[in-house]
C-alpha cells in the first residue's frame, strides 16, 4: 500500500524560545521531522523537556514557531495539541496509582482509529495480565508500557516520548527500544524520542539533534554519530570529564539582538530606556571549568533590578545563611537510617543522607537491592539479606519478585537487631515501599519513620498497618533530583531531624497505660470503665473496626500499654464470617508474645459487620440483618458461628502465660442483644460461652468468668475493673 500523502513535515519547529523568569530555557530551538524516528539527546538540564512540554503546550513559549503536519499549534491547550494528532509519553510515567491498568485505558480511548485498547493488549500482553492492577501496583517497565498505550490510544500521527527508558531494567529497555522501531517503521506515526541513553537513541533514530543548553547544535545521522565517538564526546560529554570546555565551545553563539534594556550611567544616576545590543558576557579572568547551563542566558524581556553601587572594600563580608543545627546531646545514641535500592536511587538516597546530616544527626545507609551491584552504603544487602531465616541464598534468587519479598523480610529482621535506630527513611516507588515499610512497622510506635513513595496519595493501608508511618507523597516519580523532588525530600529529610532531636515528653508519662476495645454496641461499658480509671491510668480507647485492634496489640508489642482490657472482640466475628472488620488472624497474638495482663470479653460478637445493605453477600439476605447506619450493615450470629468464634477465642487464650480474665455476659454481648432488641438471641450466646467452657484450659493464671449480666450494665463494668486491678498488681 502507498504510503499516505502528507500535508508537509510531521514536525516543524522554528526559533522557539522559552523562558522561565530571568533565565532562558530554549534559545531559538529549531527541528524538522519529516516521517520516522528523530532523536533528541542531550545531558540533564539542556532544554529536552522545556522543548517536549513547549511542544504540547504546557508551558508557555515566548516566540517561535511550531507546526504539525502544516498546522499551527504553537499556544494551544494541551487538549487541543493531543486533538491535532500530538501523542504524549512524560518523564516520569504519570500514571494514576489508584487506577486500574483497564481503566487507564478505557478513559483514554475515544473515537476510532486503528490503535484500541484490544490492540494495545497484543501490543504489550503483561499489561492485559496485570489489566485489573492498580497503577501504583506495576513495575517501572509496566507502567512505561501503560503511559505509551495511554499515548496511543488517541490514534497520534506524531508520538512525543520523553526519556521512555529512564529508571528502566535493561531487559525491559530493550523490549522500549524495539517497541519505538516497530512504531518508527509503521507509516502510521512518527516519534520524536527525548532520551539521554545515547545507545538506545542511535538504535532507534535514523537522525539525532544534539541539544546542549537550549540550543539545538548539531543534527546528523544517527550511523554519523555512532561510528565518531570523539564526535560523542564532543557535543554530548560522553565519556568526558575534564572536556566541558569542549563541549561548550561546541555550540555556536548566540546572534547579538537588539532588546529593549535599561542602562545606568554611575555618574549621574540617569536611566535611559533606549534600544541597545546585548553581547554575549566577556568570559571572566578565571573559570571554573564548568560548561554553561541554560541558566546562564538571562531573560532580556525581563526587566533587570537597578545597579547599585559596589560595597565598600572595608565592608564586612555577607554572612551566608547556614542550617539550623540541631544540639548534639539531643541526638546522641539515635542515627537516621536511610534505606532504599541504591543501585535505582543511589541520587535520592544520598541526597536524604546529606540533607539529615547537615542538620547535625549522624546517618546510616542501608542497601535493599537485590541486583548484586556493588553498593555504595554503609550497610550492603548482602549484610542485610544474612538475617533471613534460610539466610542471604534466599534474597537472592534471580527471581524478582521473591527477591524483593525475601529482602523486605531480612531488612525487618535486620533492623530489630539495631540499637541506635533514631528514626527511619525511605524513598522509592512501589517496590522501595514494600521493602522498606514491613521493617517500619516492626519498629515501636514514637520512633519516626518517613516513606517518601509514588504510591502515598492512594491506598496506603497495607504499607502503613497500625503503625505511625508519616507517608510523604514524591509528586514526581523519585527518580532525579529536580525542582520538584529537590524540595520534597528536602522536607522529608528536615521532617525526620525534627522528629528525631526533638521527641517530646508525654504529659501523661506519669500515668501506666491501659488498651480498651470499643464499638457503639459497647460504648457504655467502656466509658464507666475509663471513669473508673482515669485518675490512675492513661485509657487509650481503640475501635475495634480492624485497624482498631491492629493499633492496639502494636502498642502492646512496643511495650507502650501496662495491660489491656479487651471489652469489644467483634474483629474475630469478622475474620471468621468474612466482615469488613477483620483484624486478622493475628489479633490476640501480641498478648500471647508479651504475657501483657489481660482482660477480655465477649463484646459485639452477635455482630457480622458489612458496608452498606446493597453490599451484604447474596447467601446472607436472609438471615437477621440492622441497619446500623448508612454506610454499616450488622448481620446476628448464629449458634453455631458463635461456637466457631467461642473455639478460636479458647485457643488463643489458651496460649496465653500472662495473667488472664475474661468474661462471659449472659445478659447479652451488646446494646441490642437484650430482651425486646433486634439480635436478643439467648440461645446463640449459649453456644458461646459453652463452647469457651469447654475449650479453656483454666489455672492459676487463666479464669472465666460468668455473670448474669449484660455488657453494658453498670456492675458487669465494675467487675471488669476490678479483675483487671487484680492481674496488674
Amino acid at each position: 500500500m502507498a504510503d499516505p500523502v502528507l500535508p508537509g513535515p510531521v514536525l516543524e519547529v522554528s526559533d522557539l524560545h522559552v523562558y522561565y523568569g530571568q533565565s532562558h530555557a530554549l534559545q531559538g530551538v529549531t527541528l524538522r521531522l519529516e516521517r520516522g524516528v528523530l532523536a533528541v539527546v542531550g545531558r540533564n538540564g539542556m532544554g529536552k523537556t522545556t522543548l517536549c512540554n513547549a511542544i504540547m503546550g504546557m508551558v508557555r513559549a515566548e516566540r517561535g514557531s511550531v507546526r504539525v503536519l502544516g498546522s499551527e499549534i504553537l499556544g494551544m491547550a494541551p487538549n487541543d495539541v493531543v486533538a491535532h494528532g500530538v501523542g504524549y509519553v512524560p518523564q516520569g510515567r504519570r500514571v494514576w496509582p489508584s487506577l486500574s491498568v483497564d481503566e487507564h485505558l478505557r478513559l483514554a480511548s475515544g473515537g476510532n482509529g486503528p490503535w484500541t485498547v484490544e490492540r494495545i493488549y497484543k501490543a504489550f500482553p503483561p499489561l492485559k495480565e496485570r489489566r485489573g492492577h492498580g497503577g501504583g501496583q506495576l513495575s517501572g517497565g509496566e507502567q512505561q508500557m501503560l503511559a505509551i498505550g495511554r499515548a496511543l490510544l488517541a490514534n497520534p500521527r506524531l508520538l512525543i516520548m520523553d526519556e521512555p527508558t529512564e529508571g528502566l531494567a535493561p531487559v525491559i529497555v530493550e523490549q522500549v527500544a524495539a517497541m519505538l522501531k516497530r512504531l518508527g517503521g509503521d507509516a502510521e506515526i512518527s516519534v520524536l524520542l527525548v532520551e539521554q541513553n545515547l545507545g538506545v537513541a542511535l538504535d532507534v533514530a535514523s537522525r539525532v539533534a544534539v541539544m546542549i543548553n537550549g540550543r539545538i547544535a548539531r543534527e546528523l545521522p544517527s550511523a554519523e554519530l555512532a561510528r565518531d565517538a570523539d564526535l560523542q564526546r564532543r557535543l554530548i560529554g560522553v565519556g568526558s570529564r575534564g572536556h566541558e570546555e569542549e563541549i561548550a565551545a561546541a555550540v555556536p553563539p548566540p546572534e547579538p539582538k537588539e532588546v529593549r534594556a535599561f542602562v545606568v550611567r554611575r555618574a549621574g544616576g540617569e536611566v535611559s530606556d533606549a534600544p541597545v545590543i546585548e553581547l554575549p558576557p566577556e568570559p571572566p579572568a578565571f573559570s571554573t571549568a564548568r560548561a554553561p547551563t541554560r541558566w546562564s542566558q538571562g531573560n532580556p524581556m525581563v526587566r533587570p533590578a537597578p545597579m547599585t553601587a559596589p560595597p565598600a572594600e572595608d565592608a564586612a563580608p555577607r554572612e551566608m545563611p547556614r542550617e539550623m543545627m540541631i544540639p548534639v546531646a539531643q541526638t546522641v545514641g539515635r542515627a537516621a537510617y536511610v534505606a532504599g535500592t541504591f543501585d535505582t536511587k543511589t541520587k535520592e538516597l544520598f541526597f536524604l543522607k546529606n540533607r539529615i546530616e547537615k542538620l547535625g544527626l549522624s546517618t546510616v545507609t542501608v542497601d535493599l537491592s537485590t541486583s548484586g551491584r556493588p553498593s555504595p552504603a554503609d550497610v550492603g544487602p548482602q549484610e542485610v539479606a544474612r538475617h533471613h531465616p534460610r539466610g542471604a541464598s534466599a534474597v537472592f534468587t534471580g527471581d524478582r519478585g521473591a527477591s524483593v519479598a525475601a529482602m523486605a523480610e531480612a531488612f525487618e529482621r535486620f533492623i530489630l537487631t539495631r540499637r541506635d535506630v533514631g528514626g527511619l527513611i525511605s524513598a522509592g516507588g512501589s517496590g522501595g515501599t514494600a521493602l522498606a515499610t514491613p521493617a517500619m512497622r516492626r519498629l515501636a510506635v514514637g520512633i519516626p519513620k518517613v516513606m517518601v513513595s509514588t504510591v502515598a496519595s492512594g491506598d496506603v493501608k497495607r504499607y502503613v498497618g497500625p503503625s505511625d508511618i508519616c507517608m510523604m507523597y514524591s509528586v514526581t516519580d523519585v527518580q532525579g533530583i529536580n525542582r520538584i523532588s529537590e524540595q520534597v525530600l528536602s522536607n522529608a529529610a528536615h521532617a525526620l531531624a525534627g522528629m528525631i532531636a526533638h521527641r517530646p515528653r508525654s504529659t501523661m508519662a506519669d500515668k501506666p497505660a491501659v488498651g480498651l476495645t470499643m464499638f457503639g454496641v459497647t460504648t457504655p461499658c467502656v466509658q464507666m470503665i475509663q471513669r473508673a480509671l482515669e485518675e490512675r491510668w492513661d485509657c487509650l480507647v481503640f475501635h475495634a473496626t480492624g485497624t482498631g485492634g491492629q493499633s492496639m496489640e502494636k502498642l502492646v508489642d512496643s511495650r507502650l500499654l501496662s495491660g489491656v482490657i479487651d471489652v469489644t472482640t467483634t474483629e474475630v466475628a469478622d475474620l471468621l464470617m468474612g466482615g469488613v472488620f477483620s483484624a486478622g488472624e493475628g489479633r490476640l497474638d501480641a498478648i500471647i508474645r508479651t504475657r501483657v495482663p489481660y482482660v477480655g470479653s465477649c463484646g459485639a460478637l452477635d455482630m457480622v459487620n458489612w458496608g452498606p445493605m446493597d453490599t451484604v453477600p447474596p447467601q446472607f439476605r436472609g438471615r437477621t440483618l440492622y441497619r446500623h447506619n448508612p454506610q454499616v450493615t450488622l448481620m446476628r450470629t448464629t449458634a453455631e458461628e458463635n461456637a466457631r468464634m467461642g473455639c478460636w477465642l479458647a485457643e488463643k487464650l489458651n496460649r496465653m502465660d500472662g495473667p488472664v480474665r475474661f468474661f462471659l455476659p449472659e445478659g447479652g454481648v451488646s446494646l441490642i442483644d437484650a430482651p425486646g432488641k433486634p439480635f436478643h438471641d439467648p440461645a446463640a450466646d449459649a453456644a458461646l460461652f459453652r463452647a469457651l467452657e469447654e475449650t479453656v484450659r483454666p489455672g492459676p493464671n487463666r479464669t472465666l468468668i460468668r455473670l448474669p449480666h449484660n455488657i453494658n450494665d453498670p456492675v458487669f463494668a465494675e467487675a471488669l475493673v476490678k479483675a483487671f486491678e487484680e492481674v496488674v498488681r
